[in-house]
């Protein structure tokens, strides 16, 4: 996903009572590409848990932008934010592992104030 232009990108208040317009993207992209119910709830659930991993960071007053690219049974999405000292995100927690759970890949990102959290999903993931 890295240098490519996002297919929709949405930018909204660092606040968690947006999060509702991000899971709701999520779900009508996904849906868009064909993925089964269960994959669509898993996304959301991704999206969900990587903005609780960036919105503690969000300097106050930011934006969190979120990044969509749309692929072929896939579906790569970008949530970052701008912060006042950005830190990678543990990766021994229990919200990592559930994001390991449910996606294809995922990964953290500082690129100077900015915190970014890369998540893809494929359409029929093995269970």
């Amino acid at each position: 996903m890295s240098g490519s232009t996002p297919d929709v990108e949405l930018r909204i208040p660092a606040d968690s009572a947006f999060l509702a317009v991000l899971r709701t993207a999520t779900a009508g992209l996904a849906a868009r590409l064909d993925f089964t119910l269960d994959d669509i709830e898993d996304l959301r659930i991704a999206v969900d848990e990587a903005c609780a991993m960036v919105l503690p960071q969000a300097k106050e007053g930011s934006d969190l932008t979120c990044a969509f690219t749309l692929g072929t049974g896939r579906l790569d999405v970008a949530v970052s934010a701008v912060c006042d000292q950005p830190r990678q995100p543990s990766r021994d927690g229990f919200a990592w592992t559930v994001l390991a759970a449910l996606t294809s890949s995922v990964s953290a990102e500082v690129h100077g104030d900015r915190l970014t959290i890369t998540l893809s999903r494929n359409t029929a993931e093995p269970e």
